[in-house]
């Protein structure tokens, strides 16, 4: 077994920290105050050809595996930009894998290079109001009509909305008492963001104001038979070769946020003198950060794991739920000590960590759930009854 990274993972890493080393917290606080999607960090990236690290070569990418994505996007966070800056790039790392898997070759090169150099962004959207993580209940319809098909529904939670150009959109184009099993009768399309049948609507939140989250009202969409991936009825499946790496990339961008926190609360705790001495002096806080360290670096293992077994080919679901599930909790705890070593200034904006306290929460909340996770591990490696 091996547990350092190759000369070239190490090169990859300091390279992201080089680069988003350029944007400071004075730019993130910006961010974070007035919004505003990071289109100079997001442009760093895809000038240095970063946006298409684990796409093929064929089409522009660098053909690395998502242990390599992984160690990239944890860089970005653990640069300080946190999930404001990872968030921006996040959807070009794993978001058309079910392109790249289940495309045609003339989709795979009519779609995956404009992703790859950043003449496009695109949107994930899957999620719907009133169904949540039970997506085999959605809603969202798209009827044959013509050389193609018209989508009526909504979305919601929808990342990057506000700046994309296409969206990868998941349907029904059956009905669920039509088919045999709930995951079947759902169909995947890469399609044209039109504004003209597609009302964006942002949602105001607590974190990662840079990065917008929104809901989709979708009226009489036309999408061509062209932009529809793979065979009609088989999205589901398709979008399952996506969540696997999406679960690894949130466990690494928690890690890298968990990992800023506690090296901003350490710092802090060194300089910071009370009672004529320095605080983290005192083992009353050297003991919780000491603790948040552990614990992140354990998560981290697990994290690599996932990708590995991922890269290998080899089944890694329950790894890929466990790391995102450990890192996601053990970066909550560790934004949270952070924000506790620094009293009330942890309080204050200009310290940072309260920024990293709010969006550590989505790591927590998204893509699923610490709950859903549990249950998951306790049916697929258990063995215990489904409680869902």
């Amino acid at each position: 077994m091996q547990f350092c990274l190759t000369e070239d993972q190490q090169t990859i890493r300091e390279t992201i920290l080089r680069i988003a080393g350029r944007f400071d917290d004075a730019y993130w606080l910006e961010r974070d105050r007035d919004g505003g999607f990071p289109e100079d960090f997001y442009r760093a990236f895809a000038s240095d050809g970063w946006l298409g690290i684990a796409m093929p070569q064929a089409y522009g990418g660098a053909g690395l595996g998502i242990t390599e994505a992984a160690l990239m996007m944890q860089a970005v966070a653990e640069s300080g930009a946190a999930l404001s800056g990872a968030s921006a790039l996040h959807m070009n790392i794993f978001g058309l894998k079910p392109v790249e898997l289940f495309g045609t070759e003339d989709q795979r090169r009519r779609f995956l290079p404009p992703l790859i150099e950043g003449r496009e962004k695109a949107c994930f959207a899957v999620t719907e109001p009133d169904v949540g993580l039970d997506t085999t209940r959605l809603r969202t319809r798209a009827r044959p009509e013509g050389n193609g098909y018209v989508i009526d529904g909504n979305k919601i939670w929808i990342s990057t909305a506000q700046v994309a150009d296409k969206m990868l959109i998941l349907t029904r184009t059956s009905e669920l008492e039509e088919v045999e099993k709930p995951t079947e009768g759902m169909t995947l399309f890469y399609t044209d963001l039109d504004r003209s049948r597609v009302e964006v609507r942002e949602i105001d939140k607590m974190g990662r104001k840079a990065v917008d989250s929104n809901m989709l009202f979708i009226d009489g969409l036309k999408v061509p038979a062209e932009d529809r991936i793979g065979e009609e009825g088989k999205g589901f499946r398709y979008i399952l070769h996506g969540l696997n790496p999406e679960r690894i990339l949130i466990a690494a961008e928690a890690v890298g946020i968990g990992r800023v926190a506690v090296d901003r609360a350490s710092r802090y705790a060194a300089d910071r003198r009370v009672f004529g001495r320095p605080i983290g002096q005192n083992q009353g806080i050297q003991h919780p950060l000491a603790r948040c360290w552990a614990q992140l670096e354990a998560a981290n293992l697990m994290m690599q794991k996932a990708a590995w077994l991922f890269d290998g080919g080899q089944p890694c679901g329950a790894e890929a739920n466990a790391a995102k599930y450990l890192a996601a909790e053990a970066g909550f705890e560790a934004c949270q000590t952070a924000v506790m070593t620094h009293g009330g200034f942890g309080y204050a904006s200009e310290y940072q960590v309260e920024r990293y306290l709010r969006e550590i929460m989505i790591a927590r909340i998204a893509p699923v759930s610490p709950q859903l996770v549990l249950s998951f591990l306790a049916e697929r490696v258990l063995g215990l009854p489904r409680s869902y």
